[in-house]
């Protein structure tokens, strides 16, 4: 479990696939990883993964092909810059919101702009995930925890504040850039509540 505060930005540094297995190699500060164990989490642009192996500014995280495939890593480059938070420890303070690290989907960015102090961007989202994403709501976009602040039936917006912006990747997006997305885990069990009322009322009818 993650807060969606952005730690560091880290850099993808090798990808490597064997056979079913794709092996990728990031770096980040001595900081970072001091105490990061093999076994340990990190969510690396909101994609909770598995450290294999370690040293003292790489470490090295194991992904399915389904998760490749389902997230902006399909596409990742060498020298990507990535969003790095370690996992959530529950003695500390939660200060973003409840992320899973379980992306919903990939999305792009449709449009950019600045607003006083503030970066807007909006994005695409499928159907699939109507319900879930509601103004003022919480949403993780490459592993940040930002505050929704307009929606429609097809896009959504967020406002970036300048430490946002400069701390994490998506101050850098392009149009056209794609993101992975993870709605609010409350907003999963509440449309999942709704859905079975509603069918427990159709059985009924």
């Amino acid at each position: 479990m993650f807060t969606g505060l952005i730690q560091e930005q880290g850099r993808i540094k090798q990808i490597h696939h064997h056979g079913k297995t794709i092996l990728l190699t990031c770096q980040a500060s001595e900081s970072l990883v001091a105490d990061y164990a093999i076994g340990d989490s990190m969510a690396i642009n909101g994609v909770c993964l598995t450290a294999v192996r370690k040293e003292q500014t790489h470490f090295t995280v194991e992904i399915m092909p389904e998760t490749y495939q389902r997230t902006t890593f399909a596409t990742a480059k060498i020298n990507d810059l990535v969003n790095l938070e370690r996992a959530l420890q529950f003695n500390g303070r939660l200060e973003g919101h409840l992320v899973a690290g379980h992306v919903d989907c990939t999305t792009r960015l449709v449009d950019k702009r600045v607003l006083e102090n503030a970066l807007l961007l909006t994005f695409d989202y499928p159907k699939t995930l109507q319900g879930e994403i509601i103004p003022q709501g919480s949403i993780a976009i490459n592993g940040v925890s930002l505050t929704v602040t307009a929606v429609s039936q097809q896009r959504f917006s967020v406002g970036l504040i300048p430490h946002s912006k400069d701390q994490t990747n998506l101050g850098k997006l392009n149009r056209g850039e794609r993101v992975n997305i993870e709605t609010d885990l409350i907003g999963k069990y509440l449309k999942a509540q709704g859905q079975q009322e509603i069918r427990k009322e159709m059985a009924y009818e």
